[in-house]
């Protein structure tokens, strides 16, 4: 299982979640999968989504000021610009999304 979060706009995508409510979801993936087949499965296009933080680290962000914030990052300290669908998910990650609506928490 993958706990995923959504904030922001992408919450639309999920009926259960309401507007004013935390969305939190446990989704099962087959041998793990990746983000791009997560992110089919619940429905939600990449270009909706803003920034994404695998296990409380920020790993794809559209936003260039993100690497000179400070926040902690995935791997080597880089962030991507463009959507990391390809990232393999494993049990028990956690993986935060934001929509573009969301796009000041990261400035």
């Amino acid at each position: 299982m993958v706990e995923v979060h959504l904030y922001g706009n992408l919450r639309r995508y999920v009926p259960q979640c309401g507007p004013q409510a935390p969305c939190t979801l446990q989704v099962a993936l087959e041998g793990g999968g990746t983000v791009g087949e997560l992110l089919a499965r619940l429905g939600i296009p990449a270009d909706e989504v803003c920034h994404a933080f695998l296990n409380g680290k920020l790993f794809w962000t559209r936003n260039s000021m993100a690497p000179y914030l400070g926040y902690q990052q995935v791997e080597d300290g880089s962030v991507r610009r463009e959507p990391a669908l390809d990232r393999p998910l494993k049990p028990h990650d956690r993986l935060g999304l934001f929509g573009r609506d969301m796009a000041l928490l990261v400035v």
